[in-house]
């Protein structure tokens, strides 16, 4: 069962999901935000624990190592959506919608999305 990511190794994999594949570690340092300010060692550590957690695997390409998702992104945020409903909705899509909302006007741009959304799943 894929469980939910630490906020600074989903960091690191949204570097690796949002790239072409595969992803040296040079590529993941530069992309992260220049405002955390990792250490190299920081990025090498959480990407090992990825790689422990099932979701990269790695290999030694020359005196550079490549790292390719095994989970995908898409799987990872239904698990992820799936989870906070299930934590602060109670499996809600409306009270979801609600609360996300509730303060803002949507535009008629986002109605007309939630429309075409719900009409796919007629």
């Amino acid at each position: 069962m894929i469980k939910r990511l630490p906020d600074a190794e989903f960091e690191v994999m949204k570097v690796i999901w949002n790239n072409v594949q595969p992803v040296t570690t040079l590529q993941i340092m530069e992309k992260l935000e220049s405002g955390k300010n990792w250490k190299p060692q920081t990025v090498l550590t959480m990407l090992v624990r990825l790689i422990e957690k099932g979701f990269l695997k790695s290999e030694r390409v020359g005196r550079e190592r490549n790292y390719t998702p095994i989970i995908q992104k898409q799987d990872y945020m239904q698990i992820e959506t799936g989870d906070f409903m299930r934590r602060y909705r109670g499996n809600s899509v409306g009270s979801l919608v609600k609360a996300l909302y509730d303060d803002q006007n949507l535009s008629r741009e986002d109605l007309r999305e939630l429309k075409e959304w719900l009409a796919e799943r007629e």
